[in-house]
């Protein structure tokens, strides 16, 4: 894959607003021309769980058709799981590498295959370091100031306490982009991070809904939304809304719903998370 490298003429214009703003930038594929497009970085836990997983396709899903391009670092996790679903719903999608852009030292190894489908759905990767330079400790953080100058807003889906992730979200604020933060859960490790950024001040997202309108668009009406969310449900979701014709308590629904309890928790996230059902007064119920 061609390796071309951009004239400072051709950067974009946020990246050169930034402190320490680039001084070379190798690309391949080609950066969006429409100007009107809105940059959203999606970052997170290389070692997401089945929520962060859920929550990060569910909420890109929700972008669709909006003139938003996703943002990422290409690392395992969170990272890749954005670029794939951004391609999946038909968004752009800009990878930033901790390395250079050759096949050889492109890293991890088993995204070569990715770099190439990004390419040919339109997207590109961007690096300011020689294509041919390996990833080092310093250079993922140097990478994490582009993804964030480049963007409006930051999402960050799951981020431990001593994360890498951290380093972005503490860029996002120095640069006055938005963070944005999704809630994880008080028992898990991977939401260490991202919770104490909730405590700190960050937007709390819990659905599409709200990254859109930290972004700026206007919504659609309540119960269009309604109708839309229902005609996308999974047969499991189905059988969940049937349950919940009458509220009931959490425990009790997970009881008829004869799963593992760890994941008929994370499905009940995800339908909260959609806005299809809420907790209220200890019970379950029908948003």
């Amino acid at each position: 894959m061609e390796i071309k490298k951009l004239p400072k003429n051709k950067f974009p214009k946020a990246l050169l607003e930034i402190p320490q703003p680039p001084e070379n930038l190798w690309i391949i594929g080609d950066l969006p021309t429409n100007e009107n497009l809105i940059y959203l970085c999606v970052v997170g836990s290389r070692k997401n769980t089945t929520y962060g997983r859920e929550a990060c396709e569910k909420i890109i899903t929700g972008l669709k058709g909006y003139p938003i391009v996703i943002v990422s670092g290409f690392a395992m996790g969170i990272d890749t799981i954005a670029h794939k679903k951004a391609m999946q719903t038909g968004l752009s999608t800009i990878v930033f590498p901790g390395s250079g852009l050759s096949a050889e030292a492109m890293y991890p190894k088993t995204n070569v295959r990715l770099m190439e489908e990004i390419v040919e759905s339109g997207g590109c990767l961007i690096s300011e370091f020689e294509p041919d330079f390996k990833a080092t400790q310093w250079s993922f953080p140097m990478r994490n100031r582009l993804m964030a100058g480049i963007s409006k807003a930051v999402l960050i889906i799951e981020a431990e306490e001593r994360s890498g992730t951290l380093i972005t979200a503490r860029l996002t604020t120095e640069y006055n982009r938005d963070l944005l933060v999704v809630p994880g859960s008080i028992f898990s490790s991977n939401s260490k991070g991202t919770n104490r950024l909730l405590k700190a001040g960050a937007t709390p997202i819990t659905c599409a809904e709200d990254v859109l309108e930290a972004l700026g668009f206007e919504q659609e009406k309540d119960e269009e939304k309604q109708r839309r969310l229902f005609e996308d449900l999974s047969p499991e979701e189905k059988k969940i809304t049937e349950m919940l014709r009458e509220p009931m308590p959490r425990d009790d629904l997970i009881r008829i719903m004869k799963m593992p309890i760890p994941n008929a928790n994370a499905l009940l996230s995800i339908m909260e998370i959609k806005e299809l059902i809420k907790e209220e007064m200890g019970e379950m119920r029908l948003n």
